[in-house]
């Protein structure tokens, strides 16, 4: 989903992206002016180093794609041992890309899913899949200088493109739209994202159309917003069933796909053992892509990498359907849209006639009190209209975010003597609906003998977050409470 912070022209930090951990229910009725939803209960992490699974599940059981989304299949858990290729950990989109890849490069492929596919972050964010990538281009710039970073900017654009060749190839219907608006609030912020979009025209060669003060109530039915810029290549789909019809493929292509089957070890020695439970997959090579759910538990299953990232909760709602006149009226043409503050909101108009809206985050992984009324709150704020329309889902979930809101692509290091052998994709903060498809088909590439893309991204530096195990958390919190000022500020 996109990243619950702004991207044109300021930098940002991320927010929404399977695990194992004992289910709880939470629900709870909202007291609000409007008809109330249900929501998560308030739950805060008994550790603040420790990702809370428990929070997590009852953030997903009101998910308006789970409840418009058919799963018409299930995968068995896995039993005793397998032996394969490569050994894929996680089953949202980047897993499943590069299991649908490696499998079509002739390797014999297992993906093990701690529980259903598509469960985290890939089946419950905004939607929203955008150019680009969670960080400004100017980190990439500093890091790896203009010619890299052209080079990761055009593989953004490509990740877009691959994402409509894959729907169009198997024939998801994921509800796939055209259109994305960048939106500003307030003159200045306008003039920002307008400077972004002639470097990004200048350097980038990619073209931007630009909504002037006077033409902004063309696009958008709020008062809120100054000027704009619309991309007609990004869009936005229905993320859960798009992640059920990549395991569709991927199974059709002969991926061995196996749900509730967290992995809780790994050895690397001859190839790569996982263990799972009692079960034991035994591979040539690995592919870690579980990312904030690797680091769940008291023992995160790669000790090393969960430092380099942070989970981070996003939170949506989704309104009951609008009468077809207003529906239509709130975005002329149906397209995506996400103002460009810090800590943004963003929103999009469904098929089946509601107003689907995200916006707030917590850093601290506590559910936000009056989460529902909060968003609910945000959404009238931009659309006076729907002050009387009823919310219907309240949902949420955790993305990983590095410190530079650049991902983080890698090797684990290998024992003497060997090589590396273990890939991991991670730190997509927030803006991996398309991104997290590419990533798959470069750790394809890659295990099969051509790294030249996957070690672009490789080369990006990260920084653990600092503060240790303890106090990382509430660093992140006070910082977030700063930027959070500047957008009021504007």
């Amino acid at each position: 989903m996109p990243a619950s912070c702004g991207r044109h022209a300021r930098g940002r930090p991320g927010p929404l992206p399977a695990g194992s951990g004992f289910e709880r229910e939470v629900r709870a009725r909202e007291a609000s002016a409007a008809p109330a939803a249900r929501f998560p209960t308030p739950v805060a992490c008994a550790r603040p180093d420790m990702f809370p699974l428990d929070t997590d599940l009852g953030l997903a059981r009101d998910s308006y794609y789970a409840a418009t989304a058919r799963r018409d299949r299930s995968w068995p858990a896995l039993e005793g041992s397998a032996s394969c290729d490569v050994a894929v950990v996680g089953g949202g989109l980047a897993g499943l890309s590069a299991a649908l890849d490696l499998r079509r490069r002739g390797l014999d492929v297992v993906l093990l899913e701690g529980r259903e596919v598509g469960f985290g972050a890939s089946g419950r964010n905004g939607g929203q899949a955008i150019h680009g990538l969670a960080c400004d281009q100017e980190v990439i710039e500093r890091q790896l200088g203009h010619g890299a970073a052209r080079q990761v900017w055009d593989m953004t654009i490509e990740a877009l493109d691959l994402l409509r060749e894959r729907i169009a190839e198997h024939g998801i219907a994921c509800d796939w739209r055209d259109g994305y608006l960048g939106l500003a609030v307030g003159a200045g912020k306008g003039a920002r994202l307008a400077a972004w979009a002639d470097r990004t025209e200048r350097l980038y060669g990619y073209p931007l159309e630009r909504i002037a003060p006077a033409e902004v109530g063309r696009w958008i039915a709020s008062p809120r917003f100054h000027s704009g810029v619309h991309d007609p290549r990004s869009g936005h789909l229905h993320p859960l069933k798009y992640a059920l019809g990549l395991a569709q493929a991927a199974a059709a292509a002969g991926v061995r796909i196996h749900e509730r089957t967290p992995v809780d070890a790994l050895h690397q020695g001859e190839g790569v053992t996982l263990h799972a439970g009692t079960a034991t997959v035994h591979a040539r090579q690995a592919l870690l892509a579980g990312n904030v759910y690797l680091h769940a538990g008291r023992a995160p299953l790669v000790p090393a990498l969960a430092p380099r990232v942070m989970p981070v909760g996003t939170y949506l709602v989704c309104t009951r359907p609008l009468d077809a006149a207003t529906h239509a009226a709130l975005v002329p043409g149906g397209r995506a849209v996400c103002d460009t503050n810090f800590v943004l909101d963003y929103f999009r108009p469904t098929p089946d006639r509601r107003m689907l809206y995200g916006g707030r985050v917590s850093y601290s992984t506590a559910t936000p009190r009056a989460m529902a009324a909060g968003l609910r709150a945000r959404m009238v704020r931009t659309f006076p209209q729907l002050a009387a329309a009823e919310v219907e889902f309240a949902w949420g979930g955790f993305v990983d975010i590095t410190m530079n809101r650049a991902p983080d692509f890698g090797r684990l290091p290998a024992p003497p003597g060997r090589t590396p052998a273990v890939y991991y994709l991670q730190g997509f903060s927030g803006h991996g609906l398309a991104l997290t498809g590419l990533a798959g088909r470069l750790a394809a590439e890659a295990m099969t003998g051509d790294a030249g893309r996957f070690d672009v991204f490789a080369r990006l530096r990260h920084r653990d977050f600092p503060g240790g195990a303890a106090l990382r958390m509430p660093a992140l919190v006070l910082g977030m409470a700063w930027y959070r000022l500047r957008d009021m500020l504007g």
